[in-house]
């Protein structure tokens, strides 16, 4: 039996060196097809999307599953799936060790102010080594991690290596969890519990209906006087005005972003797109990176995204379960 998947706007003609890298990795009787179009007919069984439409989604009557190339649901077609139970969703997580590695590095250097330090001493500046400014040591600290899944169990390992004690939120605090991390797992009902214990605050979730404001002002007024934040899952998890002034008058110490709040709309709005309302670029105590944490192009995530995805595919075409279900109701 030959189980037939489409990919949408993933892998193109025009790169046909990473399908045939896709193709190597597949089980017989797997028949892929790729493009910025859908085949005809439209007869597929396994439709992998980022942003499928609801007519992508009609479109073949054999349609068993969708594969989201990346963490999380976009709401656009979360709503188009909610019509439609019979589909399994499904993420691939293969970019999860190159987020956790960029959480780490903006936690480091805003901890340690790194980057307005390297400014200064470009210029042959060497005030901050005898005037420097008030550095977070993180040893003996509390990190919370808020989505324990694949990311957040990442940099949960990291902290915990680093000297700090762990706390972590996630949907189903009852889930398997690595037993090499020593973490107190919660769930999302107790995060208000949570916040005034952690010192740094790691922020890994999707963004959907329930995470989607998740940290505010209250939020972030709970968090000990002089908090690291750290941002690599969604914009907006946190209330942007909210993190503005909390940094700029001091109540954070510093932060880590990655992901942002205003996006370029097209290819000639990539050089001059300010990525919040409030200028965030003013301030030396966040280090800003243009959500860039999944290392998107890049020949190892490349090989990574085909890897996962292969793994996915086989197990449909043996019948097994395919891992990394989403639950549509809830998004993630």
């Amino acid at each position: 039996m030959t189980l037939k998947v489409h990919l949408l706007n993933f892998l193109t003609a025009a790169e046909p060196m990473e399908l045939a890298g896709l193709q190597d990795l597949l089980l017989p009787g797997i028949e892929v097809t790729a493009g910025v179009d859908l085949p005809v007919p439209a007869d597929f069984d396994i439709l992998v999307a980022g942003r499928p439409t609801p007519a992508h989604l009609a479109a073949s009557p054999n349609l068993q599953a969708l594969i989201i190339p990346f963490a999380g649901l976009p709401e656009s077609a979360r709503a188009a799936l909610l019509e439609l139970p019979h589909v399994a969703v499904h993420n691939l997580h293969h970019n999860s060790a190159q987020t956790a590695e960029m959480a780490v590095a903006l936690l480091m250097a805003a901890a340690r102010f790194i980057v307005p330090v390297d400014r200064r001493f470009r210029q042959h500046d060497w005030t901050p080594r005898y005037d420097p400014p008030p550095v977070v040591i993180l040893d003996g600290l509390t990190a919370l991690v808020l989505g324990y899944g694949a990311i957040g169990q990442r940099v949960a390992r990291v902290c915990q290596a680093l000297g700090m004690q762990v706390l972590a939120v996630r949907r189903d605090p009852q889930a398997a969890a690595p037993a090499d991390i020593r973490a107190e797992i919660h769930p999302p009902a107790h995060l208000h519990q949570l916040l005034p214990r952690s010192h740094v605050l790691m922020i890994t979730l999707p963004s959907t209906g329930d995470t989607a404001g998740l940290i505010g002002p209250e939020e972030l007024v709970l968090l000990p006087e002089g908090a690291l934040l750290v941002n690599v899952g969604r914009g907006d998890i946190v209330d942007e005005a909210a993190l503005y002034h909390a940094l700029r008058e001091g109540r954070l110490a510093a932060a880590g972003l990655d992901v942002w709040y205003a996006y370029p709309e097209d290819r000639q709005a990539r050089t001059h797109t300010p990525p919040s309302r409030f200028p965030f670029h003013e301030l030396d105590n966040v280090v800003m990176s243009p959500h860039r944490g999944g290392a998107f192009g890049s020949p190892y995530t490349e090989r990574a995204r085909m890897v996962h995805l292969a793994r996915l595919l086989n197990a449909a075409a043996r019948g097994e379960p395919m891992p990394n279900r989403v639950d549509v109701n809830k998004g993630y």
